[in-house]
């Protein structure tokens, strides 16, 4: 594990070594996941409901184990980054018993795009009924890459999703496009009025805000109640950003990484361009960020304020210390394991759950060691 305090200029990192390794307990609770993508947690405390990339939804209880797939999921494109992704609790779930993922699905010639719905789930956990797509990604532009589809409710009960840019750059900045946007939704699945461009005939009305490449992680932060994205950058300068009503995050006009062929993004007019925000925290080399989750419970003081975001390439968890609206402190989790990291949630009893994005995906229980006396928060 590596503690690395943060040098605000350019985004660049000093390294140390930390002493804390040892510290970091892991469980494995299942294996045998085909590349899991997301985890929530069901009001009974313990189940979780988990996806799998190639198309299944599971659930896992403690003492029970891994369900059969559920039944009633829709069929879903699943080919490099797409397939069946995410998956929230509406937030009246302990009464409508509504679920909602997120998914790609493609046209007769093969572009793809993401769809987003919502179904009942049985009180069993078997079967999701009646299920209902929402929200489709139009046009369809991609052939498996930068999918997105990351979804997250504020406590006012509106529903936000962030769309990649389908590896299509110059939608990202295009209105008339879901591509490369994060869209605001009612939990009913309508717009609301107070929508920023829901006067604009040339643009999208569920547009919340635009300008975003590949957005793979989409978290409240529980101090200020804003909401924060994290995102994969071409070749280098994945960011993290708080979204705000409206704006443009600058893709691919502003950005902090190249090309993949290591020359300069052809749209790119520098890091700072004039209309667009600047990330919160970027890196300079890609870890291949993922899922994210602040952690706001009491069992593990040290991590106190943090934010937890999956690396993908880098094969790591990586926790921001946060103060505020500033990332001050980077530090790196379960790099000696070797796993790509795609999903990480806080559970109601303070443990971290985590996936990791592999043939044989794992989800872990990740905690730090007490002492015998402390106390259960």
């Amino acid at each position: 594990m590596r503690l690395l305090p943060v040098a605000l200029l350019l985004g660049a990192l000093s390294y140390a070594h930390s002493t804390l390794a040892a510290d970091v307990q892991v469980q494995v609770l299942q294996d045998k996941l085909d590349h899991p993508w997301s985890v929530a947690f069901l009001p009974d405390n313990q189940t979780l409901l988990i996806t799998e990339r190639s198309g299944q939804l599971r659930s896992w209880q403690p003492g029970k184990g891994l369900s059969q797939p559920i039944s009633g999921v829709p069929k879903v494109w699943a080919n490099r980054q797409g397939g069946l992704l995410d998956v929230v609790l509406a937030p009246d779930f302990a009464q409508s018993r509504r679920v909602w993922l997120s998914y790609t699905t493609a046209d007769a010639e093969g572009r793809a795009g993401g769809v987003v719905g919502y179904g009942r789930l049985s009180d069993d956990n078997r079967q999701l009924s009646d299920f209902k797509v929402v929200l489709e990604q139009t046009p369809k532009l991609s052939s498996g890459a930068n999918m997105g589809t990351r979804l997250a409710f504020d406590g006012q009960g509106y529903l936000y999703i962030a769309f990649g840019d389908n590896f299509s750059s110059l939608s990202a900045q295009q209105l008339d496009k879901l591509s490369g946007k994060i869209v605001r939704l009612t939990q009913n699945g309508e717009i609301p009025a107070d929508n920023p461009f829901i006067q604009r005939k040339d643009a999208r009305a569920e547009i919340w805000s635009y300008g975003m490449r590949n957005p793979q992680g989409l978290a409240f932060n529980p101090w200020t109640q804003q909401m924060w994205e994290s995102e994969h950058g071409p070749r280098g300068g994945d960011e993290v950003n708080i979204p705000q009503k409206g704006k443009n995050y600058g893709w691919p006009l502003a950005t902090y990484g190249i090309d993949y062929s290591g020359q300069k993004v052809p749209e790119a007019q520098g890091t700072h361009v004039a209309g667009t925000e600047q990330p919160q925290f970027w890196w300079k080399v890609s870890p291949a960020i993922s899922g994210m989750a602040f952690y706001n419970s009491a069992r593990f003081p040290q991590w106190k304020n943090s934010l937890f975001i999956g690396a993908l390439k880098e094969k790591s968890l990586i926790r921001l210390r946060v103060n505020g609206e500033k990332v001050v402190e980077e530090q790196r989790l379960l790099e000696d394991r070797g796993e790509r990291i795609r999903d990480v949630r806080q559970g109601p009893d303070g443990y971290l759950y985590v996936l990791t994005d592999e043939a044989n995906g794992k989800l872990l229980k990740v905690g730090l060691a007490e002492p015998a006396s402390a106390s259960r928060g």
